[in-house]
């Protein structure tokens, strides 16, 4: 009968006292249910970077590019023109050669010919993107365009590949032979007159075109180390990229792997906060940034700015967060750390360039569609699930608890990342008396009977003054 006696009763400022003592009693047990619904950008971050993962889509092929040849005849009659030119002494080898590559510029077609020989050029190009893993058996969900790129894109993009490694060889080639080492504005020069002579009188062909889809991720090992593991993946579904329903779904051969919770719940909020994860190229191709560092995530952080629709009448959901080329495929995560969507494209620009802040992502509900399809239901791992319940254990300062979850952690999946380090630092805690004793179940326990404790103090408190008050 306990809640209709807690139901009648009233609280004086004599009792105030003793409804504090029991509201102090149950914050912990509050603060962790709230913890359940609500992370911080450092917990959001730490739960969700160990299942971000890389896309690599690579592609290899053959260019055969017609040889060419200096017409000889031609350029010593250049040369014997400036000569002339040069009777007085007064033009300096350098103008001498500016000279020569703007003729040669100007009329590429009486310096430069065509023969019958190919050279065979092998190519490689790369697309990078992100995503994430759905299973803890290897389900990968990603964008399509990062894996389905459409043919005369990729035919453009290996002929210039080939273009810029056979121009660079040619213009090495002129330096070696003429003696001489070419300013900024005469390689600048040349290039504008190979483009040219390809463009005008020789022919690129490709040959053998194959790709192959890899999936890119972290593991640690006991030294606190990391190493980069690339597995290739098999394409198990995929839509079709913008304004198609840009979704793929991969796999690759692996068990226990992290993984990241899709929200269960329809489109969010605007103005709801999102934690986006991805690996934008002019952080993954930085000159000044170290490649073992490349397979790190970025987290940018944003509102949800509006839900919009495609052109084709399915939603979209638009955010402020800051997104390049290389985020797509990456995923987009409430403040429970729930992937409600993926980031998929951008804004341009009138000059071409991405708009700031004016990005969109591909809602849950439009990949849980090819989700269905494939017969795949998103869930944790075990190594997840614990590693999640650790993390936790971490956030409240129950550090043995912590290090116990932690190193089943281990015991599931050795390599899980990050892992390490914080049994390292959960051993550090421990060693230098930081952190609380107290087991989590018992703590909670412990707040529980307190909290019972009060309410029947105050009920009896309440009871006896209710007697006295009848007997005067």
């Amino acid at each position: 009968m306990l809640f209709p006696v807690c139901k009648k009763m009233r609280f004086t400022p004599a009792t105030r006292p003793l409804f504090g003592m029991l509201l102090f009693c149950c914050l912990p047990f509050l603060r962790a249910s709230a913890q359940v619904s609500s992370l911080s950008g450092v917990e959001n971050y730490e739960l969700n970077r160990p299942g971000v993962v890389m896309i690599r889509t690579e592609y290899t092929a053959n260019v055969y590019v017609n040889s060419m040849k200096m017409d000889n005849r031609a350029f010593n009659a250049l040369l014997d023109s400036i000569q002339k030119l040069d009777h007085g002494g007064g033009v300096t080898p350098e103008q001498k050669l500016d000279i020569v590559l703007r003729d040669m510029n100007n009329r590429p077609n009486r310096y430069f010919q065509t023969t019958f020989d190919y050279i065979k050029q092998p190519e490689q190009i790369t697309a990078i993107g992100s995503g994430f893993f759905i299973t803890g058996d290897g389900y990968v969900a990603t964008n399509c365009h990062l894996i389905d790129r459409e043919d005369a894109f990729i035919r453009r993009q290996f002929i210039l590949s080939a273009f810029q490694q056979i121009t660079d060889a040619s213009i090495a080639a002129l330096e070696s032979s003429w003696a001489t080492r070419f300013t900024e504005q005469q390689r600048s020069l040349m290039y504008n007159t190979y483009a040219s002579v390809y463009s005008r009188l020789f022919s690129m062909i490709l040959y053998g075109l194959q790709k192959q889809v890899y999936v890119v991720y972290r593991t640690d090992n006991s030294d606190q180390s990391s190493d980069t593991i690339k597995k290739p993946a098999a394409i198990v579904r995929k839509g079709q990229p913008m304004p198609g329903k840009d979704i793929a779904i991969l796999k690759i051969d692996a068990s226990e792997l992290p993984v990241l919770s899709v929200a269960k719940t329809g489109l969010p909020q605007v103005g709801e906060q999102l934690f986006v994860y991805g690996y934008p190229g002019p952080v993954t191709n930085n000159d000044f940034v170290s490649t073992e560092s490349a397979i790190e995530p970025t987290l940018t952080t944003g509102i949800v700015s509006a839900i919009k629709k495609s052109a084709g009448g399915w939603p979209l959901i638009q955010m402020d967060a800051n997104i390049n080329h290389g985020s797509s495929g990456g995923p987009v995560c409430n403040e429970k750390g729930e992937v409600i969507g993926l980031t998929t494209f951008g804004s341009l620009e009138n000059t071409g360039g991405l708009a700031a802040g004016l990005n969109f992502a591909v809602p849950v509900s439009i990949l849980d569609e090819y989700l269905d399809s494939a017969g795949v239901t998103p869930a944790f791992s075990d190594a997840s699930r614990l590693f999640a319940q650790a993390l936790r254990f971490w956030s409240d300062r129950h550090y043995r608890a912590a290090l116990k979850t932690f190193e089943k952690v281990q015991q599931v999946n050795p390599h899980y990342p990050g892992i390490y380090t914080y049994i390292a630092r959960c051993k550090e805690n421990i060693r230098n008396g930081k952190g609380i004793n107290t087991e989590p179940m018992t703590a909670l326990l412990l707040n529980i009977c307190l909290g019972i404790l009060g309410i029947i103090l105050i009920t009896v408190y309440q009871m006896r003054r209710s007697r006295s008050g009848a007997g005067s």
